[in-house]
This record gives C-alpha cells, structure tokens and sequence, in this order.
C-alpha cells in the first residue's frame, strides 16, 4: 500500500521527502501547499507534483492526501501537527517537534484516540550506522557506558540573513536546530535526563548561536554536547565506556557511513577496529518507516515516548540556559 503525502510548506528540507519518495514503493508525494497560490504552483511544477494548494488549509481538505510531512518553522510545528490530525491525516513533523512537553502530549492523545500515526523527524535515527551504534553500545563492547559527547554546528550565514533559525519568534536557535541532534543521541544511547546545566551565547537576532550543556543520566552516566551556528561545520559522536571507546566522526549525515571502537593497549596507546556500515538515504527510510507504521505493516520507530522525551529535554536545557542555573528533571518510566 502506498501512502499519498502532501507537503505543509515549500521549505527547502522538502526536496530530500520528495526524492525519498520517488524511490519509495510505500509512500509518493501527491500535493504541496504554500501561503501564496502562485509559489505553489510554481513549485508543483518544478517537483513534478500533481496537485498546489494556496493555503494550508486546503491541502488539509485534499481527501486524496493520507498523511502531511510539516516541514514549518518551529514555533508553527505543534499548532499545524495537530490540524493536520483534526482533518484526519497522519503526520511526520520535521524535528524539533516541539519543546514543549505538554503540547506534546497533547497531540499524541489526540492522534491516539483517532487511530493517526505521528513521528518526529529525526532521519538521521534511520540509518543503519545509528543502529549499529546502539546495538555496539548495548552490546558493552566498550564495557559499561560512562560518557558521550557530542558536537554538530555550522555557519548558518551561508544560508542568508532572512534564515527562519536566526528569528526568535519562530523558536530559531542552534539548540533547537542542531543542538537537538545532540540530545537525542544522548538520550538514546543513556536514556531521559536527571539534570542539566547550560550555557549558551546570543547573536544579534537574540537567538542562541552558540549552545553548550552537561547533562546528568542514568546509572551515572555524564554526557556532554557543543553545537552553534557561527563555526565551521563539525559533526561528531564520542561513547566513552570503562573498556575503550566509540567513535562516529558523522553521525547525522553520513557520507561515508563508518564507526570506529578504540580499546587501551598494554602499552597505554588504542587499538582501533573500523566497522564499515552501508551507505542508505536516511529520510527514504525515514519515510518508509512512517508509511509502513501507517499502513499497520511496521511498527513506528520514532513515536510518542521519544517525541516527549525530546521534548522534556529541550524544555530543561533552556529554562537552563535562560536562567543560568541546573535543571533537575523528575523521573520518567517511559523509554525510547
């Protein structure tokens, strides 16, 4: 069965759904919709697209589109996710979902009681190289977890000024653009937070450019991460154990998937073993995913637990930062 998507946006992330779907036997991109009906169309015909909608609402009442991929600025992700489910569609909503746990919860009660699917859009948890590392990890090929670290920053002046992650109204911010990767990393490999302690520097727009936090996990486990927009591209993954260590040099986008474990030698150097892991296009099986857990023939890989999850943390790590203070975090039984 294959799952008709329409698009909530013209954003430029949506090119990477569009080109997952044309290799997808699940799911096909069959609408778009934009504020402006000419944008629209002008972009249905550039993508090959068979219907434009001049409003978000009207692609919400296109009975021919299953499910909505809501590829909105951040603030808008919680409001339009859950008009999506009020007209009877499935969602997957491009992350951050939100990070505010309540809302959260909220939607998926909503989407629960009506039998829709929802799921964050975390591509890079799809790929092979992400669950190779977790099943390392769980594995204890390093012995038992002590540390992670993560980075992921960039230059985000190279996309222009007018770049909805620098406006403080739309919940721009590195945290939540790139940061989130870090958490959600974390949270998988260690599980939910107990506390944490953030930093973070402003740019001009009064948006975080630069972020930074410590945070406190299960069974003593510390975890750290950088990420900003005012630096060179960096990306990277470190999962530090009582025996040796893992090392993903590109852990969201891969280009050259590979994963590196490092154990002491008598000697006080590092023996290292490569592990090559198999190049794939994380959001076409990001999609297939959502399809198929759409479809009732696959269970969903990223749904409700972790979207609040990621939530509970986002929230923490900012109340955090904007008050210069440790956050400490109450207990959860839910997991990943």
């Amino acid at each position: 069965m294959s799952i008709a998507w329409g698009l909530l946006s013209t954003a430029r992330i949506n090119r990477r759904i569009i080109e997952a779907a044309k290799a997808s036997d699940r799911a096909e991109v069959v609408a778009v919709a934009s504020r402006s009906s000419a944008r629209a169309e002008a972009y249905a015909r550039a993508h090959g697209l068979e219907r434009a909608h001049g409003s978000y609402e009207a692609l919400l009442e296109d009975e021919a589109v299953d499910a909505v991929y809501v590829s909105l600025p951040n603030s808008l992700h919680v409001e339009w996710a859950l008009r999506a489910l009020e007209a009877g569609k499935h969602v997957l909503c491009e992350k951050p979902l939100s990070r505010h746990p309540d809302a959260v919860e909220r939607m998926f009660d909503y989407a629960e009681e009506r039998g829709l699917v929802v799921s964050e859009g975390f591509m890079w948890r799809h790929h092979p190289q992400s669950a190779k590392l977790l099943e390392l990890a769980r594995a204890e090929i390093i012995g038992p977890l002590r540390l992670v670290r993560a980075a992921f920053s960039f230059d985000v002046a190279v996309h222009g000024e007018d770049d909805a992650r620098l406006d403080p109204e739309l919940e721009g911010g590195a945290l939540m653009d790139v940061g989130a990767y870090c958490l959600n990393a974390i949270r998988l490999l260690a599980g939910e937070p107990a506390r944490v302690q953030a930093v973070r520097s402003l740019g001009e727009s009064g948006v975080d450019v630069c972020f930074a936090a410590t945070l406190g996990l299960p069974n003593d486990v510390i975890a750290h991460f950088d990420s900003g927009f005012v630096g060179p591209r960096r990306a990277a993954l470190e999962v530090v154990g009582e025996k040796g260590m893992i090392l993903v040099a590109d852990p969201w986008q891969p280009r050259v998937p590979e994963i590196e474990v490092g154990r002491p030698t008598r000697d006080d150097g590092v023996e290292w073993q490569r592990i090559a892991v198999e190049q794939a296009d994380s959001y076409l099986l990001e999609l297939d995913n959502v399809s198929a857990a759409i479809s009732g023939e696959a269970e969903l890989l990223l749904g409700r637990a972790d979207a609040i999850g990621q939530a509970r943390g986002l929230e923490a790590l900012h109340r955090s930062a904007s008050t210069g203070g440790p956050v400490e975090l109450q207990p959860t039984t839910a997991s990943v």
